[in-house]
C-alpha cells in the first residue's frame, strides 16, 4: 500500500536525488570537453525562462529534468574527442553507482541506504537510456547512437540536421526569442482584458 512515507520518499527522489544525478551526468560533458578546448561551454538546469547565470551556469525557473550542457566548439575536434564527451556520462554515473554500491555492500552509510540505493537505481537508469543505440526525440540519435556510428562509420550517419549538442551561442539566441514572444503574450492578454 503506498502511504505517507512512500510519498515522502517519492518527492525526495524525485526532487533531490534525480536533480544530482542529472546535474552530475550533464557536469561529466563539461568536465571531458574542457580535456578538448571547449569553446563557449555552459550548464543549463531547467527550462523556461532564466533565474539567473553565474559563469557557465544557467539556472531556469522551471523543473530540472530538462536540463542540458552546449557548447560552441572543441579545439580538439577529433573522433576519439567526440567519443569520450558522449561515452562520459556513461562513465561517471557507472563509477559512482559502482562506488556507492561497493561503500554500501561494506557497511557505509547504512543509516542512508534508502536514499544511496535509489541514487544508484537513476544512476543505472541514465545509462541504460545512454548506453543502448536509438534515436531520441525528432529521431537524434542518444549517446549510444553516436557513439556507435562514431565507431563503425567514422561519422554521424542519421538524417537529424540538429547538432547533437545544442550550441551555447544558437541556444541564447532562443532563449531571448523565448523571452520576447513572452512579453508579446503577455501584452497580448493585456489588451484582451482592457477590451
Amino acid at each position: 500500500m503506498f502511504g505517507i512515507s512512500n510519498l515522502i520518499s517519492l518527492v525526495m527522489s524525485a526532487f533531490i536525488i534525480l536533480p544530482i544525478v542529472i546535474f552530475l551526468r550533464e557536469l561529466s560533458y563539461l568536465i571531458v570537453s574542457w580535456l578538448f578546448g571547449v569553446v563557449n561551454p555552459r550548464l543549463t538546469i531547467g527550462s523556461g525562462p532564466r533565474l539567473f547565470k553565474i559563469g557557465i551556469v544557467d539556472i531556469r525557473k522551471y523543473y530540472h529534468l530538462y536540463s542540458w550542457f552546449s557548447y560552441d566548439d572543441l579545439k580538439n575536434d577529433s573522433k576519439l574527442a567526440y567519443i569520450l564527451v558522449y561515452s562520459s556520462p556513461i562513465f561517471i554515473n557507472l563509477s559512482l553507482a559502482l562506488l556507492i554500491n561497493f561503500l554500501l555492500a561494506n557497511g557505509w552509510a547504512e543509516e542512508y541506504k534508502t536514499f544511496w540505493d535509489r541514487f544508484i537505481f537513476y544512476a543505472f537508469y541514465y545509462i541504460l537510456f545512454d548506453i543502448v543505440p536509438m534515436a531520441t526525440i525528432n529521431g537524434k540519435p542518444n549517446n549510444g547512437m553516436i557513439i556507435y556510428e562514431l565507431l563503425r562509420y567514422g561519422k554521424r550517419v542519421d538524417y537529424n540536421t540538429e547538432s547533437f549538442i545544442p550550441a551555447t551561442s544558437e541556444m541564447e539566441k532562443q532563449h531571448e526569442e523565448y523571452l520576447k514572444r513572452i512579453e508579446e503574450i503577455k501584452k497580448e492578454r493585456e489588451n484582451e482584458n482592457k477590451g
